[in-house]
Order: structure tokens, then sequence, then C-alpha cells
């Protein structure tokens, strides 16, 4: 795999009305701005219900892949009715926010064609609001259950005071249920739409790089991949993998614009991407 070159200066790849604009303000003083209520509201529902045992027993029913076979492309077309809740910065469908992503990744790596389907594909997950799953089990920073909850999850002082696994000693301290390095892979992750598209592609068995995997797996791990907390849990693997995770975040987040890109203009090349790296149907 080619050296991850980090740029120095993400800003410099943003669009113009981009550069000046802060990203993941979560006021809680904004009572009356309708997107803070909503996210508020939806990291409440999040941090209340996201259990050890919701996470496992989520985790078992939708790693049946039961729901039907789509294609990446059908997928992405069915998510252009899904507005991200959780999401304080824009308001727009989430298919455009892949091509945002994709394109920017683009245009500083130009090389790395895994990189850019990434950034087309990181948000798939979020198709099971479209079966049914509310968007607070599926939207929003991610975070481990089974250990306590670090300062920087957001919200982390406000929302958590009715999570029944705070009351349980197996999983309220530090440490938790794990051991020192433990390594991700084996940390219990709170459901949504990263560890689902993780799961999902590999069972397709796709050909994606070990780094694409990461990345979809812990883009939302702000806690851990912004704020520098978690690394206890982490073993050399992990440790290697963070700058990928981190390289990614900035076109995640720098991208988000109401600039709508000319997704039909885009479609033949990352057609090419799909069939080289996930080709065919895929179950979900």
């Amino acid at each position: 795999m080619e050296d991850l070159i980090i740029m120095s200066n993400p800003s410099e790849l943003c669009c113009t009305e981009n550069k000046e604009k802060k990203f993941r303000e979560y006021n809680v003083n904004k009572q009356g701005d309708y997107i803070q209520k909503r996210v508020r509201e939806t990291y409440k529902k999040m941090h209340t219900n996201q259990t050890v045992e919701f996470a496992l027993n989520r985790k078992a029913s939708w790693t049946k892949f039961d729901k039907g076979g789509m294609t990446i492309m059908e997928v992405l077309e069915k998510l252009n009715g899904v507005v991200d809740e959780a999401d304080p910065d824009l308001d727009i469908p989430n298919n455009f926010h892949g091509f945002q992503t994709a394109e920017k990744i683009r245009k500083a790596h130009p090389e790395l064609d895994w990189f850019h389907l990434t950034g087309l594909i990181h948000d798939l997950g979020k198709v099971m609001i479209l079966f049914g799953e509310p968007q607070w089990a599926v939207v929003g920073d991610t975070y481990p259950l089974g250990c306590y909850f670090a300062d920087s999850v957001v919200y982390q002082n406000i929302t958590f005071n009715e999570n029944l696994d705070m009351k349980d000693t197996r999983y309220n301290t530090k440490i938790g249920m794990y051991t020192e390095k433990c390594g991700l892979e084996n940390v219990l992750m709170s459901w949504g739409h990263d560890e689902y598209l993780y799961h999902v592609l590999v069972n397709h068995k796709s050909s994606l790089p070990d780094e694409a995997l990461y990345i979809i797996r812990f883009h939302s791990f702000y806690p851990w991949h912004t704020s520098g907390d978690y690394n206890y849990l982490c073993n050399n693997k992990d440790m290697a993998m963070l700058p990928w995770v981190k390289e990614f975040s900035k076109f995640d987040l720098y991208s988000k614009s109401k600039d709508i890109p000319d997704v039909k203009s885009l479609l033949p090349y990352y057609q090419t991407l799909i069939d080289k790296y996930i080709p065919g149907v895929v179950q979900w």
C-alpha cells in the first residue's frame, strides 16, 4: 500500500464557502435552532438505548443479511431521500455527501482509486433507516460499549444518565469488559451504519484494502480519531491504520457544502470502481 501523505492544511482542499465555516458545533444553548434540537434529541435516544445487550442483539439481527440483494449503485439511489438527523452541519440527502467526499479525495489522491470509492460509499450503511431502524441506531458518532464513556463523546455530560450500562459494574469502568491493547476488532462499538457496512462488505468478500475497511468501520469514531481517547484499547494495527482514518475525516468533514455535485457525469467513473472492488449484487 502506498504511504499516506498527510496534508498540512486540509482547509485548502475545501470549497471557498467552507474555509471559514465551523463544523460539528453541538450547541446545547441554541434551543430555537431546529437542526440543533433534532441533533440533541437523536443523541439522547442513542445514549440512553445503546447498551451492550442492545448492540449485540442488533449486530446478530443485521448480520443475517436477510434484507435482500442490491447493487452499490441501487443503494446510493435509495439514499436520495435520507437526511442524517445527527448531523449539525447539513440538511441535504446523504448520497450527495458521498459524491462530495469522493471527489475531494479524488482531487487530493488521484492515484488511490480505492480511496475515492471509500469516500463514495462510506455512509451506505444508513440504508438501515429505509428498513425501519430508528436513526439513533444508525447515524451519529460511535463509541465503545462495555466501558466508560469518554468525555469527548458528544453530549457525554447530559445524555447518558439513563443508560443502564452506567449502573453495571462490569461496564462502567475505564477498562470495562476489555483488556489493555485488546484491539478494536475485539471492541463492541455502538451499533450504527459504520459497523453495518463493514460487515456487509466483509460478507460480500469485497477486495477493498484493510485501510478502506478501517475507514468505513471507524470514520464516525470521533472520540478516537479526533480526540485521542480509547487508545488504551488499540493494538499496533489500529494505531497503524489511524492516520488513514484521520486523513479520510478531513474530506468527510470539509467536503460538506450545499453545492450539489453533477452526479450524472460522475456515475461512469464510480461504476468502474464498484465493478473492480464490490461487483455484483450485495446482500444487505
